[in-house]
């Protein structure tokens, strides 16, 4: 181990997979984190058919066996459902051989199925698994909180979500243009901002919702309607197009039911947008009430309704709102400070032997 650079094989889901993890991936690529290390990514989850995703999953494991014996470290990016019980697998054979493993939960839900997923027996066999873990990753306090009785507080460090800090440019307020980032279903309160949108068009008729992302239930598609020309769907989007709609929409709602640390939230920070989104997860490390966003409750359409009306009718408090979310994100949550600390992480595991 006398190469300062740390060998890490990392495992999560697809680099082209639609969600937060895979876009907290391409973000340490984009800001050169392969470079810094010798690192190897193994995909083990693709979006689309069961028979797909089993596919990928046995490929990937059977790369992961051929890769594991030249790197030192495994870093393991682990949600809920079936995200544990794939990368359970993958922990227990870097166990096996050895290996340093860092375990990095990004699960929103992980609290809702460990009580009421799990057996008794599941439970004890999570906690096994996750204290297998020379160094545990959260988001933020709230999970710290969590995962603390069940391996260890002392065992866990908080390793915020971060995304590159854009240049800045001059953002035009009181535009009513509101932007959804992410997977259009229930759990992210879609019902609920349909509905908010719907009476606020009512007293702010240019109001106009950009819905960027795909659409998971059919049902829930067909069930939603709005007033004719108030809704844009966009498909979902990344890079330069992403960019430019975070750069034009002067307001970002995230009204989700559960959430871990969403990069969404944090780009739109980066971004300068005055920002609604639920108090749940990690979202009150992000947001501070009144100060750089809003926090509503989640599956609350009135409280969603009211905290988006303030924007709207107050575009410099939407300014300053905006502002002072971009401060927070330049100051706590850019990928450099991210990575750095992950570096400090992977060589305190390879120095300690």
């Amino acid at each position: 181990m006398g190469n300062d650079r740390p060998k890490v094989l990392m495992v999560g889901p697809d680099r082209s997979v639609r969600g937060g993890v895979s876009g907290m991936v391409n973000n340490y690529f984009d800001a050169g984190l392969d470079r810094m290390l010798d690192l190897c990514y193994i995909g083990t989850m693709v979006d689309g058919s069961k028979c797909r995703k089993l596919q990928q999953a046995v490929k990937a494991y059977m790369r992961f066996l051929v890769k594991l014996p030249r790197y030192d470290i495994v870093h393991v990016n682990m949600a809920s459902d079936s995200s544990y019980y794939r990368k359970a697998l993958f922990v227990q054979t870097a166990r096996i051989y050895h290996k340093k493993i860092v375990i990095h939960q990004h699960g929103g839900s992980f609290q809702e199925f460990y009580h009421q997923e799990l057996s008794e027996r599941g439970r004890r066999r999570a906690r096994r698994v996750l204290s297998m873990g020379d160094a545990f990753l959260v988001l933020g306090t709230e999970w710290k909180k969590f995962f603390g009785p069940l391996i260890g507080e002392e065992r866990i460090t908080v390793l915020p979500n971060a995304v590159r800090i854009p240049k800045k440019t001059e953002k035009q307020y009181g535009t009513h243009r509101i932007l959804f980032l992410g997977r259009l279903c229930k759990a992210k309160g879609i019902g609920e901002l349909f509905g908010a949108v719907r009476q606020l068009r009512e007293k702010y008729p240019g109001v106009h919702l950009y819905l960027a992302g795909v659409w998971e239930e059919e049902e829930l598609a067909g069930q939603m309607r709005m007033p004719e020309g108030c809704v844009t769907e966009t498909g979902w989007i990344g890079g330069e197009q992403k960019q430019r709609y975070l750069q034009e929409c002067d307001i970002f709602v995230l009204p989700s039911y559960f959430e871990g640390q969403p990069v969404s939230v944090l780009e739109a920070m980066a971004n300068g947008c005055g920002i609604v989104a639920s108090r749940v997860g990690d979202i009150p490390d992000m947001i501070v009430d009144g100060k750089t966003g809003f926090l509503c409750r989640p599956r609350d359409t009135d409280s969603l309704r009211e905290k988006l009306d303030r924007l709207l009718a107050d575009p410099a408090l939407c300014r300053t709102l905006g502002e002072n979310a971009r401060r927070k994100a330049e100051e706590e949550f850019s990928i450099e400070s991210n990575i750095e600390q992950l570096l400090k992480i992977y060589r305190g595991l390879v120095g300690g032997g």
